[in-house]
This record gives C-alpha cells, structure tokens and sequence, in this order.
C-alpha cells in the first residue's frame, strides 16, 4: 500500500522532539541499504547513537528479505512490509513475576507472602517487557539493469519495545513512501508527530495524529504485555477467564493479522495447531515472503487469545541471528527450545530438520505488495462472486496426495512450494465444520476479498476465542479474590487464594468434566491435553500472572472497605487483644500507604488521613498502660503524635498529655 493522495505534512509543525515522549512509542527510526560491496549499512538512525553495534549489526540484517524469497517478482520496483523480534543484547533487569511470592513445589502453586502496599502504582504506568526489540521493516527493492547485480535495496525501520502491528503497519505505509519523496526529512517529521502522540493506553482504541491524517488504532490489552516489575495493568474483568462482549476490543496480540489470508490452505489444520501453541510446542514455519511469514506467525499468537503466550516468537528469523548457532549446534535427539520460528531461506529446511513440527504457508504468485504484512492466495472462481469455501474431501486422489506428501517431509519444498503440515502431534480437538462452513471466498477481486478477509478472520478469532476461554475456565476458582465479610475486620489480612495442586486439579476436573462446549468439541482423551498444558511452557508464567493480578485486585477491594468502615462501630463489638490487633494492623496499613507518597495514587493523602484518624481512635480506647506500652516504640511514638496534631483540631479524642509527655523522647 502506497502512501495515500491525501496525506500531507502540516506547515505549522515544530520539528522539535521530544524524545522522553518519542520512547513511549519509538526507540529509534532506521535507514539501512545494501551495499553491494559492504553489506548492509545503517544510513541514519534517530536519534543517534541508541544502539550498540551489536544491535545495529543484528537489526540489520533482519531488515532485508533473503534473496531466495523474492525472485518471482521482476516488477521495477517492489515494496514489502514485515517485522521482526530480536533479544536485546542489554537486558533489563526484571523482579519476581507475581505480586506476592508464588512458590511452586511438589506440583503445587501457592502464595507464601500476603500483597502489601507495593502493589500500589500509578495508573496507565506502561511496564513492558525490553528483553524484545521489535523492528517495523518498509523494504524497497528497485530493479535497475544499469545497476550492479541489477538494482538496489533499502529499508526503512521503526524498533520499539511493543509488539504494536496495528500502529505501526499503517505509520510505515505513510513514512516508507514518505522517506523515498523527500529524503532522510520524513524522520525528523514522524518523529515530531510521535513525540505528540498521548502514552499508550493498552486494551484501548487511539486516534494518533499524523500530518493532516489520524491513525484510529487498537492496542493489545495489558494482560498480554509482558511486564519488567511484576505489576500488572490487567483489569478485574480479566481474573476470570470469560468470554468478552465486546470482541471489537482486543483480546491477545496481534489481533490484526490476516489469520484466514495466512491458512486459507491449511484451515482444517487450525486446531491442531492451537493445541500445539497452547502446550508451548517449537513450530517452524517456512513461508516465501517476509510478510507471508510474518503474517503467519503473528496469526498463530493470536489464536490462544486470552492466555498470554510465554514462548518466544521470531515473525522473521534468518541464518544471522544469534541463536541460530545454538539451534543448529543442537546434540541429535536432544529437545529444540519452545519457539515459533518463521522462515523464508530454505537453507533452515536442513540445518532444523529435526525440528518436531514443520508449516509451509503462502504462495509465491502471490507475492504482491497490495496487502502490508499478508498476501492472499488467489481461489479460482468468478471475480466478485461470494461463496462458501468448500472442504477438502477425502477422495483417493487427496488420500494418495496427502500420503505422498507425509512420506517425502518437508525437504520436497526444495524443489515446489506447497502448503502443509508436517507433525506426529494427534490432535484432541475436533475441526469445527461448522465455522469453517460460514467462512466466505470472495473469489478473486481484490477489493471484495478484503472486506471478506475481515469478516473471516473475525469468524475464526471469535471460535477460537471462546474455544481458548472455555478451555481455561477450569482454573477460574484459583483467581477468584476473597471479600471482606461483614462479620470480619478490613484491617486483617485477607485469607490467601486456594493453593494448585496438578494432581488435586486434574482429579477434580475429570470427575465434573470441562464443559458442553468443549465436550462437543474434543475426543474422549480430552484429559491429555490438560496434562500436557499444565507440563507446558505457557502455563506457569500464565497461572502466577492471574495470580498476581487476582491478588492485586484483592488488596484494591480490602483498602476500599479499610477507607468506608466506621472503626468507632468496629472496635465498639471487639476485645481488648482484638482491639490492639487492630491498632497494631492499621499502623501497619498507615506505614503502607505513607510509603506511596508521590508514587502515582491519586487518593493516598486522603486514604493516610483516614488511617491516622482510626489510628487515633483505636489508641483512645486502649487502657492508660497498654497506650504507655505501645508508645515505648520511639517509631510509633512519633507517628502518634503526628495524629495527635492532626486531630485535636477535630475535637477528636487523643492521646493524654501524660502519657505524651512520659513517653515520648526528650
């Protein structure tokens, strides 16, 4: 897609930038060229001297297509939009994963500390995940005779720490053509209009200003961004595993990707797939293009939407990426890490032939530049023309093609492209025939075969959706946060979540069942997927972040009740030893708060004025030598007479001048 006839750079713009503002987006703009004799080069980069040459070396050769996946097209000139995902080589340091200690041992999972006041933070405080650098790639590659090798190539970059497709897909469809108008002047301009843009708001739809355009985007939610500081932005609606009313808001990462455009070929294979995504499984996937690849692979994350997806993905991955030494230097038998892999160098056919579970997508006619990320495959039929998408039958032909094509492998691609799948994995899940039969082709226009495209692919994100929710469902009871009961004190710490046992888990849920929906839906050895999920690489990080957030959630509804009780009715019904556990609670939860200053919370004055007036409260009705007692603590001493100034312009009762004065430090 071209930059659009409408869009124009306003006159008025300040070119200043604000680069505080630029990194809640942007870590840095990138022009890179092919030198024919150098190799690939970074031309500029704003703003300068962000990367090390570690970094500035991998980004580069991430940002050309292999020379091998773009030799069916000999158009004059060629554009190509994909991305890419490279560990940093400066990793941050991350702190514990869950809210409060989350200990695993014996199969079980259990909370050793209560949530404190550091759960606290302020909001749309974005933390994400800068392990991951994330390349935004425009490619250009024009065809000249008079040119060495005949032409030339170079890419416009946008790295960031977010995993944003859906923003910066269309910014590159404006900066790409925009770079090739005017020069390396359309960075200065994009980055002035970035700079401007609001922080992020994740879960969220956004208009973002660009020129005399606005870009009307929906960011991923917070529960499917990883987070540096084990705190999360997840919502309360989120602890729960329940199917959403709104599927217009998103509900995973890349909830843009064609998934249909990118297995139109293999649509029956999408649940074995899922299957195999959920229990954390190494997926190559070999595509001929940069944008069929990564539309591929992007469309596979999504398709376990909720559940936040642990393992690492690469969209693009080529022989000079670090790890692919490691990969390739693997013992024979030994285990490939959990990754998805996308590929387009055939080269990876041999160098990971053990690799347990192999995909061909794309079709290399299709290799246009109408659709940014994705190419769609064309389907015979009469142009404009709207119908079913027929099944494949099982008929002696497909029988003798499908066994030719299992006993051949994956290396048959070396010499004709074909899309299939190559696993031993037996799949549970059943292929819904259902959906499929609502999915439309809409034959060869491309006009109509996008707007179709939309309403497929919302068709299966829908199905495997619900499918995805309804499988986590089981493990709803273990984020459900505990209320204050009426009967009990707000300044007690709240009773601990249910512990996990696998064992007490899987015992419970084969005697009640996982549900009609999914009964319907799996074979009778549904139980094996379970077991395989809670050995897989996604169910840990997954289980202690609903945790966590379940517990931040709890400590939010137990200070609300702290801020609403009325702690002359409370202590009014308590004992003595209850009433010094209270006073000895709320200093604690005062110490808490007090702590918060400055940090974020928009209500802590209020809600430590309030705990200094129970604070105070709590102490009056104390006998005279439990007060004497308590005030031989100099800390607390101080504290107290802090409430005690605080208050007495209240005429509320407070602490006797003799006790002050016996005990306080002279």
């Amino acid at each position: 897609m071209s930059l659009s006839p409408s869009f124009s750079l306003k006159s008025e713009l300040s070119l200043e930038v604000d680069e505080k503002s630029l990194q809640q987006w942007v870590v840095a703009f990138c022009i890179i060229r092919f030198d024919l004799e150098q190799g690939q080069l970074i031309e500029e980069c704003y703003p300068p001297d962000c990367l090390d040459q570690n970094e500035e070396l991998e980004i580069s050769f991430n940002s050309f297509p292999d020379s091998v996946s773009q030799h069916h097209n000999r158009s004059s000139i060629h554009d190509c939009i994909f991305f890419f995902r490279i560990k940093r080589h400066k990793s941050p340091q991350t702190s514990s994963v869950a809210s409060s200690e989350i200990i695993e041992t014996d199969n079980k999972v259990y909370s050793e500390k209560p949530v404190g006041a550091n759960m606290q933070k302020s909001k749309n405080n974005i933390n994400y995940n800068s392990r991951f650098l994330y390349g935004f790639v425009f490619n250009r590659q024009r065809h000249d005779e008079r040119l060495k090798r005949g032409g030339e190539q170079k890419s416009v970059v946008i790295l960031s720490y977010s995993p944003y497709t859906s923003v910066f897909r269309p910014l590159l469809q404006i900066m790409g053509p925009l770079y090739f108008d005017i020069g390396s002047k359309a960075l200065n301009y994009i980055a002035a209009y970035v700079s401007k843009w609001p922080t992020p708001v994740p879960g969220q739809q956004m208009e973002l200003p660009i020129g005399n355009a606005s870009l009307k985007v929906s960011l991923p939610p917070s529960h499917c961004l990883p987070s540096d500081n084990g705190l999360f932005e997840d919502s309360a609606s989120s602890l729960a595993p329940l199917l959403p009313t709104h599927l217009s808001v998103p509900q995973g990462l890349f909830h843009d990707s064609d998934l249909f455009g990118a297995f139109r070929g293999l649509l029956l294979q999408l649940w074995r797939l899922w299957e195999l995504l959920l229990v954390g499984e190494p997926i190559l996937i070999i595509a001929p293009t940069p944008p069929q690849c990564c539309e591929a692979v992007s469309g596979l994350v999504s398709l376990v939407a909720p559940l936040h997806f642990s393992v690492d993905f690469r969209p693009y991955f080529t022989i000079h990426d670090p790890e692919f030494a490691q990969l390739n230097s693997l013992p024979e038998g030994s285990s490939f890490p959990p990754m998805i892999i996308g590929v387009t160098n055939l080269f990876f056919l041999k160098a990971l032939r053990n690799m347990p579970h192999i995909i061909s997508v794309g079709s290399p006619a299709s290799n246009t530049s109408r659709s940014p990320f994705s190419s769609k495959s064309p389907v015979a039929g009469t142009p404009g023309q709207q119908q079913n998408i027929s099944l494949r039958k099982l008929t002696p032909a497909n029988f003798l093609n499908a066994v030719k094509l299992r006993r051949d492998g994956p290396l048959c691609l070396m010499t004709e492209h074909k899309e299939a799948v190559w696993t031993n994995y037996a799949a549970v899940t059943k292929p819904d025939t259902s959906i499929l039969n609502r999915l439309i082709d809409a034959g060869m226009s491309p006009r109509v075969e996008e707007s179709m495209s939309v309403v497929n692919n919302d068709i299966l994100r829908r199905h495997f959706l619900e499918l995805t929710t309804n499988f986590l469902a089981p493990f709803g009871p273990y984020f459900r946060p505990n209320t204050p009961s009426e009967a009990s004190s707000p300044f007690a710490n709240p009773p601990p979540l249910p512990t996990f046992s696998a064992e007490e888990f899987l015992g419970s849920l084969s005697a009640r069942g996982p549900g009609k929906f999914l009964l319907k839906r799996m074979k009778s050895n549904w139980m094996d997927l379970y077991r395989r999920f809670l050995k897989g690489h996604n169910f840990l990080p997954w289980f202690r972040r609903k945790r966590a957030v379940a517990e931040q959630e709890q400590y939010k509804l137990w200070r609300q009740a702290r801020i609403k009780t009325n702690i002359h009715q409370l202590i009014g019904k308590m004992s003595e030893l209850e009433t010094v556990d209270s006073f000895n609670a709320i200093e604690r939860h005062l110490q808490g708060e007090m702590q918060q200053y400055g940090k974020g919370n928009e209500d802590t004055e209020e809600v430590c004025k309030k705990l200094k007036k129970d604070l105070q409260t709590v102490f009056n009705v104390l006998p005279e030598d439990m007060q004497q007692l308590l005030m031989m603590n100099p800390e607390r001493a101080s504290l107290l007479q802090q409430t005690h100034e605080y208050s007495a312009p209240h005429h509320i009762l407070h602490i006797s001048d003799d006790v002050l004065s016996s005990t306080l430090p002279r």
